[in-house]
């Protein structure tokens, strides 16, 4: 049986959501060893002058501990 834990990470990219996710596992995989699975549970951005500059996502990251 494995025994699974799930943090929350924010992250943002100044390209796409997919970059944010992709930001929020590296980060979390550097303490963080057996990541399984990301769930990206809210997307947002920001924008100024009419033109998308930030995206952002807050991700749940489920990893087994051992």
């Amino acid at each position: 049986m494995a025994v699974l834990k799930v943090i929350e990470i924010l992250a943002n990219s100044d390209k796409s959501w997919e970059e944010a996710t992709r930001k929020a596992v590296k980060h979390a995989s550097k303490s963080v060893k057996n990541i399984r699975s990301v769930y990206v549970q809210d997307q947002s951005a920001s924008v100024k002058d009419g033109e998308v500059t930030d995206f952002r996502v807050n991700v749940k990251i489920t990893f087994e501990v051992n």
